[in-house]
Parts: C-alpha cells; structure tokens; sequence
C-alpha cells in the first residue's frame, strides 16, 4: 500500500509510480480534519451496495449509474464508448445531468442515446438549492446506483440517501492540489510551479468535503522538465481513462470495502 503525504513525499515515488495503480488512503497522513476510525469500526462496502452483507456473499449486478458533467464530455464518452465496446458491462449509464445547456457532454449522451438533463448554478441562489434540483434530476431517471462527478464543477451536497454512492475524479494525488478552488488547468498549473516530480489522478468515493472522502485509486504520471499545464493535463488525461473505468469495476463489482477513511481491495472471486 503506497501512503502519500505531502507534496514533497509525493516527488519521492518518480521512480516507479508512473501508470501504476496506486490503491491508497492518502489523506489520513495530513490534518485536514477527518474523521477518525472508530475502534472496532465494522467494514462498510461502498458503491451500490445497499445492504450490510458481505461482498463475498453478494453477487454483482447491473448498477444504474447518472454522470454529472459540465464541460465536453470526455471522461463520459469513454465510459460510453467501454461500455459499448463490453469492457465496462455493470456500469449502465441511465442519465447524464450537465450544468450547462452548451456543454458539448450533451451531444455525447444524444450520440449513445442517453437521456439528459439540465441544472444550472447559476439558476439557484446557493449551492444547497442547486444541489436540491441536481437530485430532482437524478430522481428522475429511476432506481440510480451510482452516480459519477466527471468533471463535475460545482459543489454537490450529497443527500443521505446517496451517501457512499457518489464517485469522483480528481486530476492530482489526493491530497495535493485538491479542495476547492483546485479544478481544471488551476491543478496542474499548481503542481507545476511547486516543482513536484509526479502527480496523476485519484478516484474516490465524494462526501460533502470538496475532493475528500475514502480513495478507491489513484494512477501517477511523471511531471516533464519544461511541461505546460496542457501538457500535464493531457498526460493525466490519459490515466484517468484507466482509473475511472477501472475503479468503476471494483465497485460494481462489490470489491471496496471501506473501513474509517481507508479502502480495501476484496480479491476477485474464481
């Protein structure tokens, strides 16, 4: 299990991080006010799982799965395009919500015939009400398992009915560059100019803490001499086509278990 720190024990790992999967629970080494494991917390299987069973005694199933979007759409279009292709068979994507009417992810859903919505911040008079109507339209298209924040741009307080089954991705190593204010070129221009040798991406189940929560994955790229922010950015890019897909899987497939802030990876079955 690899523990990242800080900025500066992140660099450490340049020599044998790059494209690797990363299972870890980064941000228990920083006081950034967590919650602590309970002694003698009971394991917790996150993602779609609504009962306290055991993964070992659950068979995995078809998980109805919402994307909130507000850009282009990339990270939706390559969930759409595995999943058409059979390579992420228990990810059903049943809706996307956009934030805006021109995000080109709304093309994306037309393209693959997913239904879509719309919920604009700027529509509502505090992220509680627009958090409100992004929920009306999750709602909206049924019995939904999971939902995924890819490129998600706006606060979204999760209500408790969702709690452990939101998933985000983050386009650093939780918990550099991350919170708020850190999103889009902001984060890698940041790892950039304070000289890190790695940074990469990280998955991880979303509560109401910007970009915190238990870390499913994380994937790391190696920061160039001369990079430009849309350099790295296209770098890390590239990871978060694994990482988001890939921990996706491990969850529908009832394999994180989560015990405090930490995940754990349950064996795939044979």
């Amino acid at each position: 299990e690899t523990m990242l720190g800080s900025q500066s024990q992140i660099s450490a790992f340049v020599s044998n991080a790059q494209g690797k999967i990363l299972h870890t629970s980064s941000s228990k080494s920083l006081n950034l006010c967590l919650r602590r494991p309970l002694m003698n917390e009971p394991h917790r299987v996150l993602g779609p799982v609504r009962a306290a069973a055991s993964p070992a005694s659950e068979t995995p199933a078809e998980c109805s799965t919402v994307v909130l979007v507000s850009g282009g759409g990339r990270s939706l279009e390559n969930l759409l395009s595995l999943r058409r292709n059979g390579n992420l068979e228990l990810i059903n994507i049943v809706g996307v919500v956009a934030s805006k009417k021109t995000a080109g992810a709304l093309d994306i859903a037309a393209n693959h015939g997913v239904p879509s919505s719309v919920s604009r911040r700027k529509d509502f008079d505090s992220d509680d009400h627009h958090s409100d109507d992004v929920t009306k339209c999750i709602d909206a298209f049924g019995n939904v398992d999971l939902i995924v924040l890819a490129g998600w741009m706006h606060f979204y307080r999760i209500p408790p009915k969702f709690a452990g089954r939101v998933v985000n991705i983050h386009p650093a190593l939780i918990p550099a560059f991350s919170g708020k204010g850190y999103y889009g070129s902001r984060v890698h221009t940041a790892a950039i100019e304070f000289g890190v040798k790695i940074s990469g991406c990280t998955v991880h189940f979303a509560d109401n803490v910007y970009d915190h929560g238990p870390i499913v994955l994380q994937r790391a790229v190696p920061v160039l001499e001369g990079d430009s922010a849309d350099e790295l950015a296209a770098r890390v890019f590239e990871e978060e086509k694994v990482a988001l897909p890939e921990a996706l899987r491990l969850i529908a497939g009832k394999r994180v278990k989560v015990v405090g802030n930490r995940t754990e990876i349950v064996p795939e079955k044979k």
